[in-house]
């Protein structure tokens, strides 16, 4: 597409997203950046996996270029703030991201996905912690269209309060 089929269909977009962007704030309930479902319009999605979510996000605007797609680095951003949480609860404290072992963006993700991040503890050593973490994206449309769009494997180190490594507690 080139010219004004293109300036059409992108105004197009935008007025989807808008549109999508306003409906998810009324159907979520929350702030519209970090939202929980209300509980008599959770939608059923099979495919999600059957885990704890780390963490639930709607991609703003702000976090995407002229074209609606959102920058593959605000989404790195949210996989680690996402990998962080179980990783944090299992040093019972302070870690630091030390090493993004692997990270591969399957689908593009769009403004107004509804973004859930699951996380689990791969592996253990003497101060890391391995983390796997699985985006998904829920598409704001009638459809109840669910892709998998990212998965990424990150190490964290549980820090003390001088920022330097610390043993893990021992589980109980």
């Amino acid at each position: 597409m080139r010219g004004a089929d293109a300036a059409a269909a992108l105004s197009m977009r935008f007025a989807r997203t808008i549109s999508l962007l306003g409906l998810a704030t009324v159907l979520w309930q929350a702030r519209p950046i970090v939202a929980e479902p209300v509980r008599s319009m959770t939608i059923s999605t099979p495919l999600l996996p059957q885990k704890t979510c780390a963490l639930r996000v709607v991609p703003q605007p702000s976090d995407a270029n002229v074209h609606g797609d959102v920058f593959g680095g605000w989404i790195m951003a949210q996989v680690d703030i996402a990998g962080s949480i179980p990783a944090s609860r299992r040093a019972n404290g302070r870690v630091a991201t030390v090493a993004v072992n692997s990270f591969v963006f399957k689908q593009p993700v769009f403004v107004g996905d509804l973004l859930s991040f699951y996380a689990d503890i791969v592996k253990t050593g003497t101060t890391s912690i391995t983390i796997s973490v699985e985006v998904f994206a829920q598409r704001m449309s009638l459809d109840e269209e669910l892709v998998k769009v990212t998965e990424a494997t990150l190490t964290y180190v549980a820090t003390d309060a001088d920022r330097r490594p610390r043993k893990l507690p021992e589980l109980k």
